[in-house]
């Protein structure tokens, strides 16, 4: 059997799934809305509904666990409210504890920067928030796990909640200028 391989920009407001048994659910818009994939395709991870970016999907279900794994890098780009500081990089760095599924967990080091200029995304459907409260700024998380919420967890830790995220790299395969919605059909998924 030939495996085929997709990239998608998931949008804000979509789920990272084809279906749901859930009714609240019924009326979200999928995966499939985008393309005709073939039965047997799955995500490969998943962002949340409030998140967007890239998305690898796969008839391949070894593709899919490979790329999972903690040898894959998973690139972020976070607006978070206020100015990052250097302090709250370093803790993120160094790892940070979070809570998944109710206990305590303390994240892996990672990668963290902050990004100047901002990112030159097209403003998200549902506006973020208004100057009027304050200042926010664009920071680069890349961490090798995905627990779930990870890197909103992580920026609310170190006291700059996640206002948009991102994600723009997984592995080596890059969101670049993929518009929201857009899906492309890849000869292959490497991490």
């Amino acid at each position: 059997m030939s495996h085929r391989h997709f990239l998608i920009h998931k949008p804000y407001g979509c789920l990272s799934q084809f279906t749901s048994q859930f009714s609240g659910e019924a009326k979200k818009t999928m995966l499939g809305k985008f393309h005709d994939f073939p039965a047997g395709t799955m995500s490969i991870g998943r962002l949340d509904e409030d998140s967007e970016g890239l998305l690898l999907l796969t008839t391949d279900g070894k593709v899919s666990e490979a790329i999972r794994s903690k040898h894959v890098e998973k690139e972020y780009y976070a607006q978070v409210d206020g100015l990052m500081t250097e302090a709250a990089l370093a803790q993120m760095q160094a790892g940070v504890e979070i809570g998944v599924h109710n206990e305590k967990y303390i994240t892996s080091p990672c990668q963290a920067r902050r990004l100047d200029p901002a990112p030159g995304f097209a403003p998200r459907t549902r506006k973020i928030r208004d100057d009027r409260h304050g200042p926010t700024s664009w920071v680069s998380i890349t961490v090798t796990e995905g627990k779930f919420r990870q890197v909103r967890k992580m920026t609310a830790a170190v006291g700059f909640p996640t206002l948009r995220l991102v994600r723009v790299r997984v592995g080596s395969h890059l969101l670049s200028d993929l518009a929201p919605g857009a899906v492309v059909e890849v000869a292959s998924l490497e991490g």
